[in-house]
């Protein structure tokens, strides 16, 4: 480490510095988890003498979650902000009764350390109306200049043990519903599916086991899919954004049809873990099973055929009257836990 001197009254300006880095003591460990220490170091190389009043660290953790007023409504804007991390140490300051340090010119390292508390911290994330972000910063206070200062993002994942009895049980669930809209049903179409277990490592494919019968009178094509659940509370208010993130379809099953699925797989893709400890942020996942159903539209003496058809539409230039898929969202779903890189746990 470079030599450090005298007062600044040795220099008549306050110094220029070359450079101020960051970096942790093991550049690819991925991420830390609460109760680990985060070691490194802050770099600094002077160009010439550097007249500082002290250099610190800080390490800060919170959750964040924000959006504006909507179009035309009266509420305000919604904010809500938790703390999880707050660590401040000082890495170089000046001796007893004096005020400034004085940095000869070259490079300099000032290594630090601390520990993440022990309490379980949340997982880092960033979504549409909000964050959980960790971040390590270095400040370089300096007298009559602004402060100088380098930031790094600290990655922080909650690990959650799924390797237990409970989680290791397979999952069965049964439902039955009709096909159709309004009054143009055409009879149900009747679901068996089962998982082997509650837990799956993130990247694994999960074999599903099913069997569906279609009374209905339309042609049905199941469907498998894992969806992706946001939500965000603030000021009172929630958001929340859901958007599927894999599936797999069977094959077509005409009415009065069968078919079985003897373990087809659908793979976890890798995607943000769950998130089901933070008071304004959640994240969860579900597979849910769904129907494709065939629609009809009726236009003066004929039938057309259409598929997911979501409003009212043309054909032809007259008016249709469509009949949106009614298997579209079955209601048929069972909640997963994501962990990264480790197991995935079904509620």
């Amino acid at each position: 480490m470079g030599g450090e001197a005298g007062s600044a009254a040795a220099v008549g300006s306050e110094g220029r510095v070359k450079s101020l880095g960051l970096v942790f003591e093991d550049e690819r460990k991925g991420c830390y988890s609460s109760g680990e220490t985060v070691a490194g170091h802050v770099l600094l190389e002077a160009a010439e003498p550097v007249a500082l009043r002290a250099l610190r660290l800080e390490a800060h953790g919170r959750a964040t979650a924000a959006w504006g007023p909507s179009p035309g409504a009266a509420a305000p804007a919604a904010a809500s902000e938790v703390e999880y991390l707050n660590v401040r140490l000082s890495l170089r300051e000046p001796p007893a009764g004096e005020g400034i340090l004085l940095l000869q010119p070259g490079k300099h390292e000032f290594p630090f350390s601390f520990q993440l508390p022990s309490e379980p911290l949340v997982t880092s994330f960033t979504g549409k109306y909000g964050s959980i972000q960790y971040c390590v910063r270095a400040v370089l206070e300096r007298p009559k200049v602004p402060d100088q200062s380098v930031k790094r993002e600290l990655q922080v994942i909650s690990h959650i043990d799924v390797n237990t009895p409970a989680l290791l049980t397979p999952v069965l669930k049964t439902q039955e519903k009709m096909v159709g809209c309004w009054f143009f049903t055409s009879g149900p179409v009747s679901l068996s599916a089962k998982i082997e277990r509650k837990g799956y490592c993130n990247g694994e494919a999960i074999p599903i086991y099913a069997e569906i019968e279609n009374c209905s009178s339309r042609l049905v094509v199941p469907k498998a899919a894992i969806f992706q659940t946001q939500t965000y509370l603030a000021s009172g208010r929630t958001k929340t954004v859901r958007h599927m993130v894999a599936n797999v379809r069977g094959n077509h099953i005409a009415s009065g049809g069968t078919d079985t699925w003897n373990g087809k797989t659908l793979k976890i893709p890798p995607v943000t873990p769950s998130i089901l400890d933070c008071c304004i942020i959640r994240v969860d996942y579900s597979l849910a099973r769904h129907q494709i159903t065939q629609t009809w539209c009726q236009r003066r003496n004929s039938l057309d055929t259409c598929l997911l058809t979501r409003s009212p539409l043309t054909v032809r230039g007259k008016h249709a009257v469509p009949c949106s898929p009614a298997y579209r969202n079955s209601g048929f779903s069972l909640r997963l836990f994501i962990q990264r890189l480790t197991r995935i746990l079904l509620m």
